[in-house]
């Protein structure tokens, strides 16, 4: 993504096109779903004066603007994604911890209706799905595969 249409989400969310607040969005654009802590290694060499502190300070500026998502999948540090404005889910690999988008389960947003709202305008629902990824599955199947073989 161009630097000058980064300038202007922040400037139409409010927001001055700092050098940290364009590189952790260049950095999420690209890494969706990291956590501060990745966001900070990866945006390091580009701003080596740069400090956690600082990374997470952006985030939530971002985040309260509304140009990011915070997501806090169960057991994991919160982690941050570009795609917002839509009610998608994820889905986390129970192994590795990978992340990934899972569009809306049915339906119009927010994709789900409870029994009972309790009174609540529901605008939004969360679902976390959780199995093996790709990946892991395949890892998996190699051990199962391997221990046969003993």
């Amino acid at each position: 993504m161009d630097a000058a249409r980064l300038e202007s989400e922040l400037r139409e969310a409010g927001l001055k096109a700092t050098r940290g607040r364009l590189g952790v969005l260049e950095v999420l654009t690209h890494h969706p779903h990291s956590d501060a802590e990745t966001v900070f290694r990866s945006l390091f060499p580009m701003l080596p004066g740069t400090s956690i502190q600082n990374v997470h300070n952006v985030l939530g500026d971002l985040t309260a603007a509304g140009l990011l998502r915070r997501i806090e999948p169960a057991g994991s540090p919160a982690r941050y994604e570009r795609r917002v404005g839509d009610n998608h889910h994820h889905v986390v690999c129970t192994a590795c911890g990978a992340v990934g988008d899972v569009d809306c389960v049915v339906g119009h947003a927010p994709c789900l209706d409870p029994s009972d709202a309790g009174g609540f305008a529901i605008s939004t629902a969360e679902v976390t799905f959780w199995g093996l990824c790709p990946s892991c599955q395949a890892r998996s199947e190699r051990a199962h595969h391997d221990e046969g073989e003993r």
